[in-house]
């Protein structure tokens, strides 16, 4: 199953690394991703494969909330096909 990943709030050091750090913890990929600043937000969407992951997308999300909360960010995560079915036009 692949998940979309976004990460939004102030810029600072180590969003990334936090996020990509808990990621491979937990053997997700990042098939892709991509990141930018605006107006001072930092703005990051990820595609990630969780087919070898050892926890599930609840457990994912409610470790995420928490990193979130201590890095002042928020983080949400939505299965693709949830994602591609809200975006199809």
């Amino acid at each position: 199953m692949n998940a979309i990943i976004t990460v939004v709030g102030s810029d600072k050091v180590g969003i990334i690394a936090k996020v990509s750090a808990f990621l491979s913890e937990h053997k997700i990929n990042i098939a892709d991703i991509t990141q930018t600043i605006l107006s001072g937000n930092f703005v990051m969407m990820m595609m990630v494969e969780m087919d070898s992951s050892d926890i599930s997308v609840d457990e994912m999300r409610t470790s995420m909330n928490t990193l979130a909360t201590e890095m002042g960010v928020e983080i949400n995560i939505m299965s693709e096909k949830v994602f591609s079915a809200m975006h199809r036009v």
